[in-house]
């Protein structure tokens, strides 16, 4: 599963390249591109609050691009710095949190597929997805590498992206279901992962 994953992603960045180079010609703001990926997470977590699930699939794989294409341009253009990935940090957990939250929402709001399970797992995936990334940062802030994780955020937007945009809420919601508890877990098994490595640094 890991090199189809590795195969899939270098063949993924190899499609992007020209665009990042044709944007790096343009002096394209890579901050800029951080942000426009940032509301399209936002357009992509109020569609899944209405349940629009496979348009808001569709909207976020639009966002897995600026999330590739920032950092491409920003090294091409020679614009790289400490505030680009400060700015991307940061804004990647608001898209998190939108993303999310919205699946939250749609599983609170009153209808066929009102779930309070699923809303406590909703939660759940929200304080575990921030965790990971603090974590990290914490760690890293104490001179510890601490980048072990199950799932990183790449994988977290292609879980909830594709099978959202080609199958929606089938079998009344079972695979989104499904895949909102896995990333549950395997963000409170990344961060419980990083605790250690920091206990036994």
């Amino acid at each position: 599963m890991l090199a189809l994953w590795t195969w899939m992603r270098n063949g993924y960045l190899r499609l992007v390249e020209p665009v990042a180079d044709a944007l790096a010609a343009r002096r394209v703001d890579p901050n800029a591109i951080t942000a426009f990926g940032t509301v399209c997470a936002i357009v992509a977590g109020a569609l899944f609050s209405a349940g629009w699930i496979h348009l808001a699939g569709w909207v976020l794989g639009i966002t897995a691009v600026f999330d590739v294409l920032d950092g491409m341009v920003a090294r091409r253009s020679g614009r790289s710095s400490t505030f680009g990935a400060f700015f991307d940090s940061t804004l990647d957990r608001v898209s998190d949190g939108a993303i999310l939250g919205g699946l939250t929402i749609f599983w609170a709001s009153p209808g066929p597929h009102y779930s309070v399970t699923m809303v406590g797992i909703g939660l759940a995936a929200i304080i575990g997805s921030f965790l990971t990334s603090y974590a990290r940062a914490r760690a890293e802030g104490l001179g510890v590498d601490a980048r072990e994780g199950w799932i990183q955020r790449p994988e977290r937007v292609v879980l909830l992206s594709a099978p959202q945009a080609f199958f929606g809420l089938a079998f009344d919601g079972a695979i989104l279901k499904g895949i909102i508890v896995v990333l549950t877990l395997t963000a409170w098994a990344t961060v419980w992962q990083r605790v250690g490595v920091v206990r036994r640094a």
